[in-house]
């Protein structure tokens, strides 16, 4: 078998002396998401990973997995041939035979030091070749230099070359699971979840928060659609876990106790709190959001600054320079488009204030939220919460539901804290 899949990398090469870490990592996510296809090798030559099928057949599934695999810059259906002039050649003009262009450019990256020519030489020669051989089924073929129909590949390396003529995009970014853990709030809509995307691309674990509410209006809970959009996301970084918390009540007690217009910046403010105790528990070192600037009112840059006043932990918000046709773009590319499409009953417009605050101050929420007793509501917004743990392995993403035991035992620690500092009070109250 000559067919192989070469998988090249770009980012990774600006890592100087981590550069073995990144690589060692994308190998691993490399084996990890092809675990179970028919693979017969991978190997690292001269800055390239090239992997060879066991079954040309398991190819087009290999290009689809691989696709999904954060680091890699393209992938590359090629030929393995002998590297001399006299066998390449006659492989490139049987390759451009097989669905003849009208006009192609050759392109070639030379790795061996020993090899007797040039890129720029061996172009020259591989283009002759190749043009001498089509026109002589069809004369008006051409070499186009600028944007051509095909380009010719050729990679030289130590002992061999590689030859094709497409190759596939794949997502770049870092290798999954090399750049700390974040928390993701959730909504269930298009942003947030290009946002998780958008931050696991850069090598980030991303762990999911869902605050959901109870479904009225004949909609579905947004529940469902929380756990669907996870479960397309997880095949990019292996795991996954998705916290859903019931927000209803906590809804309930800022209404009856805080400004109309302030409200739901007030609800992102609890939201953000409460996943800071979730990133506590899962070691995250930060919140992630899908806010774009001044896309809807609670988007604003006073408002941002108001929501996020008072947490200790950062909060990224990549899609910030992002218009909606961007995003849109992105979640279709990405898988998820669809499922936010679906009609489900949000959380957040429960309770809608008439006239939300466009330019609020972080001290003006917080004279809003000075009657409301901010740790009970922390803790409401924990106490119901369940969990899914989510693992891409075998090229299908499997689901279990379970709270973890640590973030069980951080409650009852939450709880007890709460004890002892109520019972002053409460021995006080007594006669």
């Amino acid at each position: 078998m000559n067919r192989v899949l070469i998988l090249h990398y770009h980012e990774i090469w600006l890592k100087g002396g981590n550069k073995n870490y990144f690589l060692s990592r994308l190998r691993a996510a490399v084996k990890l998401s092809v675990a179970d296809l028919p693979v017969r090798s991978l190997e690292s030559i001269s800055e390239r990973l090239v992997l060879t099928p066991e079954d040309e057949g398991a190819i087009p599934v290999l290009l689809e997995r691989l696709r999904r695999v954060f680091g890699l810059a393209y992938i590359a259906l090629a030929r393995k041939v002998a590297s001399p002039l006299a066998d390449l050649a006659p492989a490139a003009c049987a390759m451009m035979a097989e669905n003849p262009p009208r006009n192609f450019a050759v392109r070639a990256k030379i790795a061996d030091s020993a090899y007797g020519m040039n890129s720029m030489g061996l172009e020259r020669a591989l283009g002759r070749a190749i043009l001498d051989d089509l026109r002589s089924r069809d004369p008006s073929i051409q070499v186009k230099l600028n944007d051509p129909e095909v380009t010719c590949w050729v990679e030289i390396v130590p002992g061999k070359a590689f030859l094709y003529r497409e190759r596939v995009e794949g997502p770049g970014g870092l290798p999954a699971v090399t750049g700390g853990r974040l928390v993701t709030l959730l909504s269930g809509g298009f942003d947030s979840a290009v946002a998780a995307y958008k931050m696991m691309r850069r090598g980030c674990h991303v762990i999911f928060a869902h605050y959901f509410g109870p479904p009225s209006g004949g909609r579905n809970s947004s529940r469902g659609v929380a756990e669907e959009i996870v479960r397309t996301l997880t095949p990019y970084q292996f795991t996954s876990r998705l916290y859903l918390l019931p927000f209803d009540a906590v809804q309930r007690q800022i209404v009856a106790g805080a400004h109309e217009s302030f409200r739901l910046l007030l609800y992102r403010r609890m939201m953000a709190r409460i996943a800071r105790e979730i990133a506590k528990v899962e070691k995250g070192m930060g919140l992630v959001t899908g806010d774009s600037v001044s896309q809807v009112a609670s988007q604003t840059l006073h408002n941002l600054a108001a929501i996020d006043h008072g947490l200790d932990l950062p909060v990224y918000r990549p899609l910030a320079g992002d218009d909606k046709a961007e995003i849109l773009k992105l979640a279709r590319r990405i898988g998820t488009y669809r499922i936010s499409c679906e009609p489900f009953e949000d959380c957040c417009p429960r309770f809608m204030p008439r006239a939300p605050a466009i330019f609020a101050h972080p001290e003006q929420l917080d004279r809003a939220e000075a009657g409301l007793d901010i740790e009970k509501l922390v803790g409401m917004g924990l106490e119901g919460a369940s969990a899914v743990d989510f693992k891409f392995e075998c090229g299908a993403v499997t689901a279990h539901e379970a709270l973890p035991p640590r973030f069980q035992n951080f409650l009852a620690r939450r709880k007890g804290v709460a004890g002892q500092a109520a019972a002053p009070g409460e021995a006080s109250a007594r006669p």
